[in-house]
């Protein structure tokens, strides 16, 4: 077989299965709405949960940025992208987390990807759970070490693997909030399970970071738990883009010497680690915004009650509609749009076959009159 012939049937079976994904160009986009093909409509698909990135504070600390130290890094930090302002932002990431050292990655999927690359050898295990992010999945079945995944937020099952013998070193990992089902993992258990067994415990906190616990400092602080690595993204709460591992003073030597991903690219841009800066400030002054996200989420759900269908139990911004049927999920999100509102089909392998849903994502920049319109469109959709 030929590679024409290998793509061309590989992309036949994705259509036929209905699992075919397209992209849409988008004119305009903020939290709460967003114009696709010169049309407007509400946006329930966004992971701006504070509906920081359009804030004129941010706004304007990524354009002094720009003026101040132009718009690239240059080279990777190793060569001469290591800026004074990714230093102070580093320090400022692992003061208010409560670690020694923080380490900026160019996005979340590169830092999952980077610490499995770089501490796991031949001998070595991950358990994950079952609905751990595909970007540490992937990483798992590249890396020498050996993958078990563990049943979703189930610590006895977990107990069960960690039981078994390991001749190498354990991690064991888990989302906080889970970007698919919305729901929280169990992280006190986790952790205790982990330290158990000399075990470390690595936790990607993309989705609650910002939101979740005192200062919007995320759910490990929520669940006063202290990770040996947490994992922060700045593409959600945050409203910009990127990451950051949070970690000891002798792991951030290791990865600052071993770390391919933080050796061979570039640095992210200084304009943009103003930005994040900035960001960082919205967030630990944010209450008002989290407040006004955790209103939105409870009137949603007070009144998502009587659609039909299966609204998943999330306390989170993400709120899954399971419909279950690939086509029954699509045909609902085009329902949706043809009602003025945009809200992502999520179907396999991004979630187990059999769950394909509608992936609803409030932001505090929603307000009760645009919820009661997806309320409506929801309901007209399903035909309820």
């Amino acid at each position: 077989m030929g590679w024409q012939q290998r793509i061309t049937e590989a992309c036949q079976q994705r259509r036929a299965a209905g699992l075919w994904r397209e992209r849409h160009q988008v004119s305009q986009r903020g939290a709460s709405q967003i114009a696709i093909d010169g049309k407007s409509y509400l946006n329930f698909s966004s992971n701006d949960y504070l509906g920081l990135s359009q804030h004129p504070q941010l706004l304007t600390a990524w354009q002094q940025g720009i003026a101040r130290y132009g718009a690239g890094a240059g080279a990777s930090t190793h060569v001469t992208g290591y800026h004074h302002v990714q230093a102070e932002f580093e320090q400022q990431l692992a003061d208010w987390l409560g670690y020694p050292r923080a380490l900026l990655f160019i996005s979340g999927f590169a830092a999952n990807q980077a610490l499995v690359a770089a501490l796991m050898a031949s001998g070595d295990r991950i358990l994950a759970d079952r609905l751990m992010h595909a970007s540490l999945l992937e990483a798992a079945a590249q890396s020498p070490a050996s993958l078990r995944r563990f049943a979703h937020n189930q610590p006895p099952a977990l107990a069960r693997l960690l039981a078994s013998p390991c001749s190498g070193e354990t991690l064991v990992v888990s989302e906080g909030i889970f970007s698919m089902d919305g729901d929280c993992a169990p992280l006190a258990d986790l952790q205790h399970l982990t330290r158990q067994h000399q075990g470390w415990l690595l936790v990607d906190d993309a989705h609650g970071i910002g939101v979740s616990g005192e200062g919007g400092r995320g759910s490990c602080w929520q669940q006063q738990v202290q990770p040996d690595l947490l994992v922060v993204t700045f593409g959600k709460a945050f409203g910009v883009s990127g990451a950051a591992v949070l970690c000891s003073e002798a792991l951030a030597q290791y990865l600052l010497q071993f770390c391919r991903h933080l050796i061979y690219s570039t640095a992210m841009p200084p304009a943009q680690i103003c930005a994040l800066q900035a960001a960082l400030l919205l967030v630990q002054q944010g209450d008002e915004y989290r407040q006004r996200l955790q209103h939105n989420i409870r009137y949603f759900r007070q009144r998502a009650l009587t659609l039909p269908g299966s609204l998943m139990d999330s306390d989170s911004a993400i709120q899954p509609w399971v419909v279950g049927d690939d086509d029954r999920a699509l045909a609902l999100a085009a329902a949706l749009r043809q009602r003025g509102c945009w809200v992502g089909a999520i179907r396999p392998p991004t979630v187990p076959a059999g769950s394909a849903r509608l992936r609803i994502t409030l932001s505090a920049a929603h307000d009760e009159r645009q919820i009661d319109s997806l309320l409506e469109a929801l309901s007209d959709a399903a035909g309820g």
